[in-house]
């Protein structure tokens, strides 16, 4: 069923659908041109026009973005350990990806504030830590 506004359409029809947050950040950065800073769907621009389709993308990610900055830290790793658990490719091969080249930067929307950059960039260095140290055994109780 069609939404009222491109922001409702793309919650109701696509980012409702992405089961984890950090999934959905990576998703809407997937949909920014890398040299313009545009973002591009056809479906929802050939439904509601391209600056509106635009907006509600850019709207929709800086939302998603300040979602994943509000949660606690061990709430990201649940949700991120979720997202890598959705991917088909090693965990080890994506880590070390990660880890060399910071893709996740990207993840991003250029209306974050230095300090929202700073602050991602640093748990999510620190997330990536810990999914290279095995889980510590846990204590049994008696």
């Amino acid at each position: 069923m069609l939404e009222r506004s491109a922001t409702a359409d793309v919650f109701k029809n696509t980012l409702s659908r992405i089961p984890t947050l950090f999934g959905r950040l990576e998703y809407l950065a997937s949909l920014r041109d890398s040299n313009s800073g545009i973002y591009r769907h056809h479906g929802l621009a050939s439904i509601f026009g391209r600056e509106e389709s635009r907006r509600a993308l850019s709207q929709s990610h800086q939302t998603v973005f300040q979602e994943w900055l509000n949660l606690p830290l061990a709430e990201k790793r649940d949700d991120l350990s979720e997202y890598l658990d959705g991917l088909e490719d090693p965990l080890p091969e994506v880590l070390d990806h990660w880890a060399s080249l910071r893709p996740y930067r990207g993840y991003m929307p250029a209306s974050a504030r230095v300090s929202e950059r700073e602050l991602f960039c640093a748990e999510f260095d620190v997330l990536l830590e810990t999914f290279k140290c095995p889980e510590p055994p846990r204590a049994s109780r008696a």
